[in-house]
């Protein structure tokens, strides 16, 4: 909360956080279009770089575990569901934030969208492709599983030279995730620079 208070010590007006938020999202509307459509749509790429590492992790364990049945079926929500993960984690831990101007550290954007792109954008879809090329593995009898004592040693060394591939990926992901975050952290000052005179202007 910020006060504004005179000499003898009385609050003149009271700015809260509600109203932060308020002016913050009027004065978005304000800013060049350039800077809207990227605070707006610059997630989305993230999250269409994590479906594709879906799609390509899913080809890969497909390759590994020769599954040839369910082509569509299992890419489907390999592209689907990073995307939409990465999309919403994007919004919650960043934008939203921002907007609420409840994110005011340069450098915690920025690792918060780098997390962002390892985790959800990178190694997500690969862990979301290993259970269900497994299942069809055991279901049309594509490759030898291990009995249940030795699954997770299975799933490991399955997995390695997947994730050896994927490196290249998740840092990609990373880099353009910390990219973002410290963009939109550029994007907020602008905003936070018209707000904080607006805000001034209220305790006058």
């Amino acid at each position: 909360m910020i006060e504004n208070t005179e000499q003898s010590g009385e609050p003149r007006q009271s700015v809260t956080r509600t109203m932060i938020a308020e002016m913050l999202m009027k004065n978005f509307e304000k800013l060049p279009e350039g800077d809207q459509k990227f605070f707006t749509y610059a997630p989305l790429y993230l999250a269409g770089n994590a479906g594709l590492a879906g799609l390509i992790s899913n080809s890969l364990y497909r390759r590994v575990l020769n599954v040839q049945e369910a082509r569509l079926s299992s890419s489907l929500p390999m592209l689907v569901l990073p995307f939409l993960t990465t999309t919403a984690m994007y919004q919650v831990v960043i934008s939203n934030p921002l907007l609420a101007g409840d994110l005011n550290c340069p450098s915690c954007s920025v690792i918060r969208g780098a997390l962002i792109g390892v985790v959800f954008g990178g190694l997500y879809p690969i862990v979301l492709a290993l259970p269900a090329n497994l299942g069809l593995a055991a279901r049309y009898s594509s490759a030898p599983l291990p009995q249940k004592g030795n699954i997770m040693r299975y799933c490991m060394d399955v997995s390695k030279p997947i994730f050896r591939k994927m490196m290249p990926v998740i840092v990609i992901q990373a880099a353009f995730g910390g990219y973002m975050g410290s963009r939109h952290f550029q994007i907020y000052i602008k905003l936070a620079q018209t707000t904080s005179s607006k805000g001034e202007e209220l305790g006058d």
